[in-house]
Order: structure tokens, then sequence, then C-alpha cells
């Protein structure tokens, strides 16, 4: 067994333990990026503003497949993404 194999394994536990989490506890982390990208956003006076949404935006979409991941749905219930064509 490999040294990365043994760190996969070893993290499993900590992995499900982080993805139970993030699916009870996401809506307050969503919340807590909409509050830093307003305030960012404010402190930049607006001129990143289409910057500041696009990586929000990245993390949430991240965040939810994370907390979703177990369960088969994503955000909106909306079930497994369509397979690429």
């Amino acid at each position: 067994m490999g040294i990365m194999d043994t760190l996969k394994a070893g993290l499993a536990p900590a992995r499900a333990k982080f993805a139970d989490l993030a699916h009870r506890h996401g809506h307050r982390v969503e919340a807590g990026w909409e509050k830093a990208a307003r305030t960012v956003d404010h402190r930049a006076e607006g001129t990143d503003s289409e910057k500041i949404e696009s990586g929000t935006g990245k993390a949430e979409e991240s965040w939810g497949r994370l907390a979703h991941k177990d369960d088969g749905t994503r955000e909106g219930g909306k079930g497994a993404p369509p397979p690429a064509s």
C-alpha cells in the first residue's frame, strides 16, 4: 500500500464527517459568504462586483456539491447533473 492510499484511508472518516457538517450547516456558511461578499464589495466601492459575485457563486456551488454528495441531490433538489455529451 502506497503513501497516498494510506493517507486516503486515514482521511476518509474526516471527509465523511465534514460532508455531514456541510449538509447540516450549509445555510449558515452560504449566509456568511453572502455577508463577506457584500462587505468586500462595499469596501471596493463596487469596482470588482462581477469578480466578487462570480467567486461567491463558485464557492457556493462547490459547497453545495460537497454538502449534497451523500444524498444524491443538488441544491434545489434537482438530482444528479445530466451526463456530459
